[in-house]
This record gives C-alpha cells, structure tokens and sequence, in this order.
C-alpha cells in the first residue's frame, strides 16, 4: 500500500496527473492512487512473478460471513478480469500480466477439456496447475469435497469480461496470444449462448456441475452489452474469426431491449428467452450501452432514468426499491457520468467513494449492510434471494481504479 508522504511521487510515476494539493482538492486523483495501490499491493502479496488469481473478498472485514468456505478463498472471474484492466489503467503492467496469464491458461484449456470455456470462480493465490482447476473446497464436517453450482459454472458475461481483460493485455503488450485467447473465449460464448428466439442475442450461460450442466435461458441486457464490446473489439483487431454478426445479434439484442423500455433498458428476458423481464431494473444495464462505441445518442435517457430510479443518498443503488448505495455501481456511474460529457457530476460520485475504502484497502461493495438485488442466485432459488453485503470488494475496488482514472473498459481508451 502506497503511503500518504509518497502518494503523490507514486501518481506521477503510474502517469496519474496530481497537483500539490490533490489529495485535498482532487477526488479522481487521490481515489486513483488510493486503488491503483491497493490492487497492485494485493498482486505483490502473492511471492514469485508467476500468475495469480487475487480473492475477491477480504475475509478480515465487513458484515456477514466471509470467511465462510464458499466465499473465504474465492477468486470470481469477473472481480479478477476487472482488476487486470484497472491495473492497466493505472500504468502497473507487470501486475496486471500475473493475472492475466492465469486468465488465458483457464482460457487455453478448462478441466473438462474445453477451449475458451472459463468457470465463474477459481480458488486464489498462485495458479500453477494445468488446467487450472475452479473453485472448491474441503468440509472437514462433512468429510468431502464441495463445490458451489454457480462457481463451477460459466455466466456469458463473466466469460466476456475475461476475453475483454485478454484484449486489454493484448493492445497493451502487442502479443497476439491475448488476443487469440479472448477469441477463444468468443468462440465458446457463441456455440454455447446464442439464442435466436424472440429478440435474438446470447443467452446466461450454464450453471452447475460438470456431469449436469444447466442451460440458464433467460438473456441479459448486462451480458449482450459486454458482448458488442468484446466483438467489436476483435473485429476492429482482425483476430481469428469474423466477429460482425456476432456483434450485430448482441447489439440487435440491446436494441430491442431499449425498444421495449419506453427510454430505459429492461433488464433482459425471463427463462423462455422472448418475454421482456420488468420485475426488476438494473443499474448497469442502464449503464453500460452508454460506453459502447456507437452507442445512441436516445440512450442517454436511460441515465435520467437511472438517477430517479436506482438514485440515493450519496450515489445509486443497484435495482430500483432504492434501499442503499452500491458503491460498485456508483464508481461505474461515475464513469458513465464523464463518458456523456459531465465531469462535475462524475467528481461528485467519487468523492462518495472515496469515503468506502475499507481497513484493508478494498472499496466495501456497499455502505449499507446489505442491499437487494431483485435477483436470484440460480436457477433453482425460489426468491430474489441475491444480494449484496458491506464486504471489502475486488471488483468494486478495481471499477473505483477505472472511474478514477476515466478508463473505458469497453474500449481501452481513456475517455478523457
């Protein structure tokens, strides 16, 4: 972790402008440094050079049970794939490649044989076995083996995240073997996801054990917003395939979503994988379409929907019952807030975060205890029993970093 008397030489050094007076004066600058330091600390506590997969939950801190068996020691894919991109972001390559090798090891080759398939969560720490072998853990009570159902799984936008983290890597180190990796992982997405039915666009993924997989057959307007980038990223790069009409379905998806929003977009579909899901919003879905390339000018609306729907007291909340802050979403509302053109406002929210960095350097994933999603865990839940805890975050930490820095995932560019 970077001390307050370097601070400032440190965010000269990483390329992070700073005035005399940032830390006082500058919410971008010093929250920058604040999470720069704090992912690079977290790579550079794992000894060696080799590739690492960081936990995405510090078990030390926050509400509820996190150091529990499920949750102690994971690694989810999607914290991870972020935290490559923000480390980019920040100017510390040599970190960012330890996690991303091991990212394109599970990419290369999963346990049951697949290219370009990547599970939900692998186990943290150092990853020198092949195929890297996803998350699980020993229950000395129980005397077995155990392994979660949506860790061992494949969630389409986890899967998209890591090929855009590969493709950062790739634009950052000229090697083309990131590239092919992420073409891997699109290869994967498209023979497994794609469902042509009512709007088209790529479906969840699969859930569950190996022996059993579990088509998940609803469609997120999450996950086909992080496949148009990731296709017409690989399209712009000319890597391995054409990658046009894969990107043309996924945006056709988010079209007919923003269609059938009335100046919003809708979550996505229910199950049957044509009906429009309005039991819920989501704030990243109202998001993230607008950091896309060639994103429409008419979806800006979906931010002043956005700020009267999921807005609350310091930031946005994820759904839309309005019950807390998501920091997480509050840092990607930051972003979105300085790609439209509003700096001030953008400012404002990451001041607020600034104010969520836990003990341990991590951003908390919320400011409240808990907040609700409007989600479900899986398949099989009954309720939307998914939520969300006060527990210090990878992946808020790392779309903090991003905000901060005003780095575009989607596109690996700043956008200012």
């Amino acid at each position: 972790m970077v001390g307050k008397r370097s601070l400032a030489a440190w965010m000269l050094a990483a390329g992070i402008g700073v005035s005399g007076n940032a830390l006082a004066a500058d919410a971008p600058s010093a929250l920058a440094a604040k999470t720069c330091g704090a992912l690079v600390s977290r790579v550079e506590e794992i000894p060696g050079s080799g590739p690492v997969f960081l936990r995405s939950y510090d078990s030390q801190y926050g509400i509820g049970q996190t150091s529990e068996l499920a949750l102690g020691n994971a690694a989810f894919t999607y914290d991870n794939a972020l935290a490559v991109i923000a480390l980019v972001a920040c100017g510390k390559q040599p970190q960012a490649l330890r996690i991303g090798e091991s990212l394109l090891s599970a990419a290369t080759l999963d346990r049951a044989r697949l290219k370009g398939r990547l599970r939900n969560a692998y186990r943290a720490g150092p990853q020198n076995q092949k195929p890297i072998p996803p998350m699980g853990w020993w229950d000395v009570t129980a005397n077995r083996w155990f392994e979660d159902p949506y860790q061992v799984g494949s969630a389409t936008g986890n899967v998209a995240w890591a090929g855009l983290a590969l493709m950062t890597l790739g634009d950052a180190t000229g090697e083309e073997r990131f590239r092919n990796g992420a073409a891997e992982l699109a290869r994967w997405i498209v023979k497994t996801t794609a469902d042509p039915r009512g709007p088209g666009g790529f479906n969840g993924g699969v859930q569950g054990y190996d022996d059993k997989p579990q088509p998940l057959t609803w469609k997120a307007t999450e996950h086909n917003t992080d496949l148009v980038a990731l296709f017409v990223w690989l399209e712009r790069t000319k890597t391995a395939s054409d990658w046009a009409g894969p990107a043309k379905a996924a945006r056709g998806f988010l079209d007919a979503m923003w269609a059938a929003g009335d100046g919003h977009f809708p979550t996505g579909t229910t199950p049957d994988g044509v009906t429009v899901n309005r039991a819920t919003s989501g704030l990243d879905a109202q998001l993230w379409p607008l950091l896309l390339t060639g994103a429409a000018e008419d979806w800006r609306t979906a931010l002043a929907y956005a700020e009267k729907a999921h807005g609350v007291d310091g930031g946005f909340d994820f759904n839309d019952d309005r019950d807390g802050m998501w920091v997480e979403g509050t840092a990607q509302a930051a972003l979105t807030y300085r790609a439209v053109g509003r700096p001030e406002d953008a400012d404002r929210l990451l001041a607020e975060v600034g104010k969520e960095i836990s003990p341990g350097g991590y951003v908390w994933a919320t400011r409240p205890d808990s907040i609700t999603t409007g989600l479900a865990i899986g398949p099989d839940s009954t309720t939307d029993d998914f939520r969300y805890y006060r527990r210090p975050h990878l992946g808020a930490t790392a779309w903090a970093a991003l905000a901060a820095m005003g780095w575009n995932p989607f596109t690996g560019e700043r956008v200012r």
